[in-house]
């Protein structure tokens, strides 16, 4: 009987590997093949599969993106790394109002967790050296106030969840976990190329209503009489960095745009996001790039929960059998007609592509997940089934039918 992977163990999977030479061999290559930093899982693989030794070099494949891992290849001076970070600092407090409701997009990824540390450092570096908040221009000035918002909705996987909670912590800054609704909207379930468009707007609309929320809250706090006028702003920002700009499928932008979101780091490569990350300490400095489970879908494939999660349970199992963390990018894409096409750092596909036939992926793509087949393994590529800005980017909300500044 073939053993269920999917409750397997991490010891009970290397015992599993441990009784087949040909798989330690598959896998020693493909680890050797990508020359990536030995984590801990490589090396708990190198002692019980006796693998080759894991070096670390910088990859060189064309269109693989491997940042995660090339980031701990760059070697930057510490007066460097504090340079970065102060001129970011000083970037964040310039577009900072410590009276306003000061709101971080936040998904536990390393762009959003940077930004979310830079505001919270800013935000009480103010508060520590302001006196009287209040001004003498007729208003009365609220106390203001900074949080990380995670939507939740069924394009967020549960790694990610937790992943965001604990760097949350990491930080201190307070973390609120809201419901999104672009599930239920059938612009976005179409995913005719203007999904991330619709997602984006939900959830910039959300945090504007939690933020002004809270602004209502700490003037309820503060006691105001009726004939005080409050003067409250929200502001929000995002983890936008210098490479995204440059990324024609990010059709978002043009929701964070609409809502006037802030990017402190637009300026800054993701390799200087990931250099800013580790010195301020946060435990996902280099995490591999994690985008909503939407990403995985083609283009014309719906954003049904069905699917989503389909795709989900996929990367979990490949991720468990190949036994790759965080620091790896992995992608189970649903195709037009719903084939399941793996991709993973650089490509090493028949050797990948045999161990997981052989532990039963293809089975259950098809009877447990809803795929229809199982195409095989190829390289990893950002934005592989996105579709281009000529077919995809909307121009403004007035194209989707609704309004962009609807509170849901």
């Amino acid at each position: 009987m073939r053993p269920n992977l999917l409750s397997a163990s991490g010891d009970s999977l290397l015992r599993l590997w441990s009784a087949s030479h040909r798989h330690r061999g598959k896998i020693a290559r493909y680890f050797s093949v990508n020359h990536c930093a030995a984590s801990k899982q490589e090396r708990l693989v190198s002692e019980k599969l006796r693998v080759a030794h894991v070096v670390v070099t910088q990859n060189h494949a064309g269109n693989v993106d491997n940042s995660a891992n090339n980031a701990s290849a760059f070697i930057h001076t510490n007066n460097e790394t504090r340079d970065l970070v102060d001129n970011l600092l000083r970037r964040t407090q310039q577009m900072m109002d410590p009276k306003a409701s000061n709101v971080v997009a936040f998904s536990g990824g390393v762009d959003s967790s940077l930004v979310a540390a830079l505001v919270y450092k800013s935000f009480y570096s103010y508060r520590s050296s302001s006196g009287d908040l209040n001004g003498n221009n007729g208003f009365t000035e609220i106390n203001g106030s900074v949080q990380a918002v995670l939507g939740i909705s069924n394009a967020v996987p549960e790694s990610q969840i937790a992943m965001a909670r604990t760097v949350a912590k990491t930080i201190g800054i307070p973390l609120r976990e809201v419901p999104t609704a672009e599930g239920s909207d059938d612009a976005y379930i179409r995913n005719d190329g203007q999904a991330c468009f619709v997602c984006k707007t939900h959830l910039y609309s959300t945090l504007e209503s939690v933020a002004n929320a809270v602004m209502k809250e700490q003037a309820g706090k503060q006691q105001l009489n009726g004939n005080d006028r409050v003067k409250a702003s929200v502001i929000l920002y995002n983890g936008t960095n210098a490479d995204d700009t440059q990324d024609p499928t990010r059709v978002g932008l043009i929701a964070a745009s609409n809502f006037r979101v802030l990017s402190p780091l637009d300026q800054i490569s993701k390799d200087q996001v990931r250099q800013a990350a580790r010195y301020l300490g946060l435990p996902n400095w280099n995490a591999a790039a994690s985008p909503c489970l939407r990403s995985r879908l083609a283009v014309g494939v719906e954003a049904t929960e069905r699917h989503l999660k389909a795709v989900e349970k996929a990367e979990e199992f490949v991720r468990r059998v190949l036994m790759l963390d965080e620091t790896r990018n992995v992608r189970v894409r649903m195709l037009s007609g719903g084939k399941a096409m793996v991709e993973l750092d650089r490509l090493c596909s028949d050797d990948l592509d045999s161990i997981l036939r052989e532990n039963g992926f293809e089975e259950l793509c098809i009877r447990e997940w809803g795929f229809t087949s199982f195409g095989g393994v190829r390289g990893f590529k950002t934005g592989s089934v996105a579709a281009m800005p000529s077919t995809s980017k909307p121009t403004n909300s007035t194209m989707l039918g609704f309004d962009s500044r609807l509170h849901v």
